[in-house]
């Protein structure tokens, strides 16, 4: 008996991820024909979408070379064992609704508007599943289209390939570990750094992960996972001090977690969770500018996705500088707080370890609206000397493409943002010697073609888990203000 399926792929499906056609192992993929006419019109596009259109289309040609239009219905095989097919949908041919099945005239009773793409694409869901012999399932990445497909009986489903498994709640399994030790234990590892326990008391923690260890009398000591069932204490400074910036502590246990991942020259991603006010962005950026003032990096480079959680506000004027303002106006906070502004403070901060000759243009950017931002007056924002220097960047994160990036210390906000594969194209950019820092909050998406379970920040969190080159941390408690706090937590 043939347990084969059919899965019939929406057009938002491919574009989110061009390598789909490749992930149903055995059974047969099916691509309507109304899906190559979507996807035409994104294939002059410069954007992911545009970027992952033509893939498609490369594949297609590389499945079908030069085949026959029978032979796309035909189908090709697929390495994973399936088919591939490109569908013309006969029932749309036949324009005699007399002659049609029951389950069409259903659908064109609800739905009879057949110029619309999503109702064709329904329309060839509904020929497969009463003409192939197999379960036919459209798999679609929109919600109203899932919900279109359950109103007429049809089967439909999310695309789960790039989703993981994963709780988010207070209690989520990708907190740190709480083991219980003995106080001579406890006493060995504050004198050595470090401890080895029984393989049996480690329950299957990664590499890099964080734990807690404690006595029954209450002793604690946070430690770091080093693998083969081995603990070791944080590697973490008194302070960190900023070049011409203030000194910045953690606040909490989770903030010592993120300090010890950031500072460590042996890891090169940290992905960190963190809701509003946890201190993500100032902890990361305070270490970044930390180690560069030491020179373990030449620069820092901050920078977020480009989308909005509420209505567009349409154009905004100026140059470039200006119209990213809005976008990253967050870090300009942090900075704030970092270097705080005071009237007699001396302008030329920047430590002479650290200075470097401005690059070409760097002053006339760092300097765009800063009468703006700084209400009128005529002192410059502290960092700006770093700005213009071209040792601290904050940009806009459409440009990375191409890009390679060399003994920077770089941190991507909002990453949950991000599909899997931007956030592969992210980090791919990382040259020898670079550090990239993940953050964002997967439950806070404004996305509409990824989740909570499908993002780029889970999908690299979970990839990368159990290597030694990558660590996780979670941030839960909120030190912005107990306002924030409040608001976060009860609103």
């Amino acid at each position: 008996m043939n347990s084969t399926k059919a899965y019939i792929l929406d057009t938002n499906v491919l574009l989110h991820d061009p390598h789909a056609l490749y992930k149903f192992e055995e059974h047969h993929v099916i691509l309507p024909v109304e899906v190559l006419e979507e996807l035409d019109r994104f294939k002059s596009d410069p954007s992911e979408k545009g970027r992952n259109a033509r893939h498609v289309h490369r594949e297609l040609k590389k499945r079908f070379g030069d085949s026959t239009a029978a032979s796309m219905v035909d189908g090709a095989d697929l390495p994973t064992g399936g088919k591939l097919s490109v569908l013309v949908n006969q029932y749309l041919l036949n324009t005699s609704r007399k002659r049609h099945s029951a389950g069409m005239k259903r659908l064109l009773t609800v739905f009879p508007d057949m110029a619309k793409m999503d109702n064709r694409i329904l329309a060839c869901t509904l020929f497969v599943a009463e003409t192939s012999g197999k379960p036919a399932t459209l798999v679609t990445k929109d919600i109203n289209m899932l919900l279109k497909a359950l109103a007429v009986d049809l089967r439909a489903e999310d695309y789960l390939n790039d989703k993981v498994k994963e709780r988010f709640g207070e209690n989520g399994d990708d907190f740190y570990s709480s083991i219980e030790i003995s106080r001579h234990e406890m006493q060995r590892f504050g004198s050595e750094g470090e401890i080895t326990l029984p393989a049996t008391r480690v329950n299957g923690m990664a590499i890099n992960e964080y734990a807690l260890l404690q006595t029954s009398d209450g002793g604690v000591f946070p430690s770091r996972y080093a693998g083969a069932a081995s603990f070791r204490k944080l590697a973490l400074p008194s302070h960190l001090q900023p070049p011409g910036g203030i000194a910045i502590k953690p606040r909490n246990l989770e903030q010592q977690f993120l300090m010890d991942a950031l500072l460590d020259p042996d890891i090169s991603l940290v992905t960190c969770y963190g809701k509003a006010g946890t201190g993500k962005t100032i902890v990361s950026t305070a270490c970044a500018l930390h180690l560069m003032g030491q020179q373990q990096y030449e620069g820092v480079s901050i920078s977020r996705p480009v989308i909005s959680m509420g209505k567009e506000i349409g154009y905004l004027p100026g140059d470039i500088n200006d119209k990213m303002m809005p976008w990253l106006q967050p870090y300009h906070d942090a900075l704030n707080v970092i270097y705080p502004m005071h009237e007699n403070r001396n302008p030329g901060f920047a430590d002479k370890r650290v200075s470097r000759r401005p690059r070409k243009n760097a002053k006339k950017k760092a300097s765009s609206g800063s009468s703006a931002q700084n209400g009128g007056s005529a002192y410059a924002k502290p960092y700006q000397e770093l700005i213009a220097s071209g040792l601290l960047e904050i940009e806009a994160l459409t440009f990375i493409r191409g890009r390679s990036i060399p003994r920077r210390f770089f941190i991507l906000d909002e990453a949950q943002q991000l599909t899997p594969h931007e956030v592969k194209t992210v980090v791919s950019r990382m040259s020898e010697g670079s550090k990239i820092i993940l953050l964002g909050d997967p439950t806070q998406i404004d996305n509409p073609y990824v989740d909570s379970q499908s993002n780029g920040l889970v999908y690299a969190k979970n990839k990368l888990r159990d290597q030694s080159l990558a660590s996780h941390v979670k941030l839960t408690k909120g030190e912005r203000s107990p306002l924030a706090e409040l608001a976060v937590t009860l609103m």
